[in-house]
């Protein structure tokens, strides 16, 4: 028997596993397409209902001007790509873009500010977004960069219900991408997420000029986490003139749509997202992502600052498809 076999087979009749060996994630990479789409969609109906995708919007509501170098960031203050630095956002116009999300189809609000990590000052601000967008019945996410334990706990009494800290990369491929800031601490600002009792959103960015095995080692590195994250992102990267990966070689689709079924067989009962750079994907892409066990998007034309499908563009694929968007 085979260990891509033997691994399938053992993650069907278990309950979600944190043991994973890169070994048995790379025997799933390494699949054949249709056996590894056959046991994606398996694991999938085991926990959702497939015809279900989670809609969440994303609102910068601080842009440009952030310390950290990451290497596929416009907002980088390392990087020369005409953002500008703005500030914070004024609450009523969140709460603004909150009730227009709403409208249009979105259970979830995600805010993320340019920052290294929040200033207490602007975390009370932002505090009082968190209140103001649940008051109207939404899901609430914040990304905001390194987080201490203390204001984390704030975040828990403000309601929020999801902390966006993603990894990346794998930690071998990390320093190629960030070196202002460690694999560490990404990884110490997931315990105070979790500890503080906010569900976490981490995922990464696939497409960075990384190896197979970073692939197999990001999502190693998640899925062995002692809970696994609630949401778990996957991006492609958006290039962006200015920026270092600018001009990276482009990621086979077939190898993103891998990425997204390996992340649905290894966290089960996670929300998977497909995240940015759809607007540079098929539609034939997007629904082979969705066959592999993606069940969340991100609606509305821009993420933070770079584009993202047309709402009408969206719910004409999802028409398409026979998706309906998930309800709270």
């Amino acid at each position: 028997m085979s260990l891509a076999h033997d691994t399938t087979q053992r993650t069907l009749a278990q309950a979600p596993r944190h043991d994973w060996t890169r070994a048995e994630i790379a025997a799933l990479f390494s699949l054949p397409f249709p056996e590894l789409m056959f046991e994606a969609q398996r694991v999938h109906r085991l926990h959702f209902d497939p015809s279900e995708v989670q809609i969440s919007t994303l609102l910068s509501i601080k842009t440009g001007g952030c310390s950290e170098d990451c290497g596929y960031c416009p907002q980088s203050a390392h990087h020369d790509t005409g953002v500008k630095a703005e500030k914070l956002m004024s609450l009523d116009s969140v709460l603004a873009e909150a009730r227009a999300a709403k409208a249009g189809g979105a259970s979830r609000f995600c805010m993320g500010a340019a920052w290294r990590e929040p200033k207490d000052r602007d975390l009370e601000s932002v505090c009082a977004m968190v209140e103001g967008v649940k008051a109207l019945g939404l899901e609430t996410c914040v990304t905001l960069g390194m987080l201490e334990a203390g204001q984390a706990k704030r975040l828990k009494q403000s309601g929020l219900d999801y902390y966006n800290h993603n990894l990346d990369t794998s930690p071998e491929y990390y320093g190629a991408i960030i070196t202002t800031r460690t694999y560490q601490d990404r990884l110490d600002t997931l315990g105070h997420v979790r500890d503080a009792g906010i569900n976490v959103c981490c995922g990464g960015i696939v497409g960075m000029g990384e190896e197979l095995d970073d692939r197999v080692g990001m999502i190693a590195t998640l899925a062995n986490l002692p809970v696994h994250p609630e949401s778990v992102p996957i991006n492609m990267l958006v290039q962006v003139e200015g920026t270092p990966l600018a001009g990276a070689a482009k990621l086979d689709p077939f190898d993103f749509v891998r990425t997204i079924a390996v992340a649905r067989i290894t966290m089960p009962a996670s929300m998977v997202r497909l995240s940015a750079g759809r607007e540079d994907m098929s539609e034939e892409t997007q629904a082979l992502c969705f066959l592999a066990g993606a069940n969340s998007i991100f609606y509305g034309p821009k993420l933070l600052t770079t584009p993202n499908p047309e709402r009408d563009r969206d719910m004409r694929l999802l028409d398409k498809l026979g998706l309906r968007p998930m309800e709270r």
